[in-house]
Parts: structure tokens; C-alpha cells; sequence
């Protein structure tokens, strides 16, 4: 039997031939597909050549995709804990203060620091109140040190620290001492007075008790330099005093005088003599002209009680607390990422609404030592 194949001539014989005899057994399939004449077959490798190992890029592509998955789930992972962190910092410890051991002791008996740093403003009075709380619902804390660095500031926020300090010593009973550090004038020395007595650093400098308003008057430079001339429009003559707009008379900064440097000057002199038991009326008239004084001037005049450092005042605390031994322990805010993103900006400088402008544009009086 012969079969052609596009030009090829395979007779029957040929295929079950000699060569198709083989361990497979004649004729059968195996043979036909091992046979070395078989026409079809794969190509026969040249002598001393090796065969071609087979390809793994695929493997490979499976293990980087297995790898950029879990990367993805991983980063997202991270991310969650991260939104999940600044959701607990910014919501559960905003406004927070938290306890930071200073000098160890017994933990039955604690002595809390609180510090009044900076000008003093109305956020400051509301962080003081928040330690005062704290303080006050610790039964283990027996008394407190507001520790001041201040050179003062606002009046009502100064009035406001002051107030404070003075409910939680007749609310609880327990001492409360002023510790000066650096600058504790105008406003800072307001604040300490509420206190039960005052230590003061050897380089501390106090007093200033006094009044201050200061403003700019740009009715030149609006007028003369730029062409602007402001319009106000007002019931009332005394409406617009002072205004920023206008260079004051006479009669206005005797007005300004009357209304509010003197209403405040007095309050001033009223809380140190109320508060000084070894002040008279008469002393702290003399010394409320807005002179500053050095800690050992400070002592003679009988503004403060001692000079020394903080130990100083720990041992003031145990004194009038009736206690040997404390423990020491300093208010701190806990970390917020509320604050740190600058989420307060709202009421923060940056804030340039009517209600910021109508602030920047107010003339106010301060307690406040204008050479810090």
C-alpha cells in the first residue's frame, strides 16, 4: 500500500518496518511517535548541543503581583490606623490635660503644677480652669503651684485666673502657691496675688502694676499718602472713641482715661490689697505706678513671700498642707492632632472675617508689662 503526502511516498512496509519493531512493540502507536525516521517528528539536536531549559516569566509575574497586592493591603492597613490615631488624639484628647511625675513620691499625696506661660489670653484662662478641675476632683492632689512666666495680658482673662484660683482655695480647702519664673508682671502678678503666698526666683522680675492701651492712628497715611478718607456714620458722638481713623483730642484720650485705664487701674490696686495682707491701701498705692521690681526689691516691698526655686515652693505647699512627703506632678496637654493640622485656626489669627477684622480694629486695654 502506498500513501502520498504533498510529494512524500510512504509505502505501508516502510511504516512497519524494522525500525517500528522496538521495545514499544511492532506497529504500535509509541513506535510510530519514537521511531528516528519518523518524517514528522521533532527536529533531531545537533551533536554536543543542549536542550533549551523552559521559561519562568510567568512564575516570576505571579510572585510581583502576589507582592504589589499584599504591598496595597498593607499601606491601606497603615493608612486606617493612621485616620484611626488622629481620630482618637484630635476627638478623645483635645482639650486634655495629662499627669507627668516631676518629683516622685507617695501617691496618696500630690502636689500639681499648673503653668501660666506667655501673654495671657482667654484660651490661657480656660486651660487654667480645666487643671483647676482636675486638681479639684483629685482627692490625692493637696495642693497646687501655678507656676508663672507671664508678662501679663488681657484684663478680663487675668481677672478671669485670678478668680478661679481663688474659688478652688475656698471650694477645697487646700493651699494654693505662686511660683515666679523669669517675668510675673502686670497681669502674671494679678494671677499670683489669688494665691496663698508667693516664691518668686532670685532673678525674677515682678510688679508692674498698672494699666496699658496703645494703638495706631493712621489718619495720615490713609489720607495724605494713600487718598482714603474713612466714612463713619454714627449716633452719638462719642460713638467712634478712639478710632484708628482719627488722631484723638484731648477731651477723647481724657474720655478713654476715665471709661477704662482708670476703672481697671483701681481693680488692679483693690485685688493686691484685698489679697496682701501685709499691704495697706496706702502701700499699694505707691507701687501701683507700673515699676517693675527685681525678686530681692520684690521681698523688701512685700509684693512676694520668699525667693527660691520650685523646691522652694513644693515645700511652702507641704507646709500649709499639713503633709511630709508628695508627689509632684505637672499638667500637661496630651498631644492632639486637632491642634497640630490646625484646626483651631478658625479662631486663630488666620481668621479674617468681620468678627477677626473687628478685633484687629479695636483699641483694648491690657494688664500687660509692655517691655517683655
Amino acid at each position: 500500500m502506498t500513501v502520498l503526502l504533498r510529494g512524500c511516498t510512504i509505502t505501508l512496509d516502510t511504516i512497519r518496518g524494522k525500525d517500528m519493531d522496538s521495545e514499544y512493540g511492532p506497529g504500535t502507536p509509541e513506535a510510530f511517535e519514537h521511531s528516528p525516521q519518523h518524517p514528522i517528528g521533532p527536529a533531531p539536536q545537533p551533536a554536543g548541543s543542549t536542550a533549551p531549559r523552559p521559561t519562568k516569566r510567568s512564575g516570576w509575574r505571579t510572585v510581583l503581583v502576589v507582592v504589589l497586592v499584599l504591598s496595597v493591603l498593607a499601606n491601606f492597613f497603615l493608612f486606617m490606623m493612621l485616620v484611626g490615631m488622629a481620630a482618637f488624639f484630635s476627638i478623645g484628647h483635645r482639650g486634655i490635660f495629662v499627669e507627668e511625675v516631676i518629683e516622685k513620691g507617695p501617691r496618696t499625696s500630690k502636689i500639681a503644677v499648673i503653668n501660666l506661660a506667655g501673654v495671657i489670653t482667654k484660651r490661657q484662662a480656660e486651660d487654667i480652669r480645666k487643671q483647676l478641675t482636675a486638681a479639684r476632683e483629685d482627692k490625692a492632689v493637696k495642693g497646687v503651684i501655678l507656676r508663672v512666666n507671664s508678662p501679663g495680658g488681657t484684663i478680663s482673662a487675668s481677672d478671669q485666673i485670678y478668680n478661679e484660683l481663688r474659688k478652688w482655695r475656698e471650694e477645697t480647702h487646700r493651699p494654693a502657691i505662686a511660683f515666679m519664673e523669669g517675668v510675673a508682671a502686670s497681669g502674671g502678678y494679678y494671677a499670683s496675688v489669688a494665691c496663698d503666698k508667693i516664691v518668686a526666683e532670685p532673678t525674677a522680675i515682678t510688679g508692674s502694676i498698672g494699666v496699658i492701651m496703645s494703638y495706631f492712628v493712621l489718619e495720615e497715611l490713609l489720607e495724605n499718602k494713600l487718598g482714603i478718607k474713612p466714612v463713619v456714620v454714627k449716633g452719638g458722638a462719642r460713638k467712634d472713641w478712639p478710632s484708628l481713623f482719627k488722631t484723638p483730642s484731648p477731651e477723647q484720650l481724657q474720655y478713654l482715661d476715665d471709661k477704662l485705664i482708670k476703672p481697671a487701674h483701681k481693680r488692679f490696686k483693690e485685688i493686691v490689697t484685698d489679697s496682701r495682707e501685709s499691704l495697706t491701701a496706702a502701700d499699694v498705692n505707691e507701687l501701683a505706678d507700673g515699676s517693675i521690681y527685681g525678686a530681692s526689691e520684690a521681698l523688701e516691698a512685700k509684693l512676694i513671700d520668699a525667693v527660691g526655686y520650685l523646691d522652694k515652693a513644693t515645700e511652702v505647699v507641704k507646709e500649709l498642707a499639713g503633709i511630709d512627703e508628695a508627689t509632684v506632678v505637672e499638667y500637661r496637654r496630651a498631644f492632639s492632632f486637632y491642634d497640630f493640622l490646625g484646626a483651631k485656626t478658625s479662631t486663630g489669627f488666620l481668621r479674617l472675617d468681620k468678627t477677626r477684622l473687628f478685633e484687629l480694629n479695636t483699641p483694648e486695654a491690657f494688664y500687660l508689662w509692655s517691655g517683655y
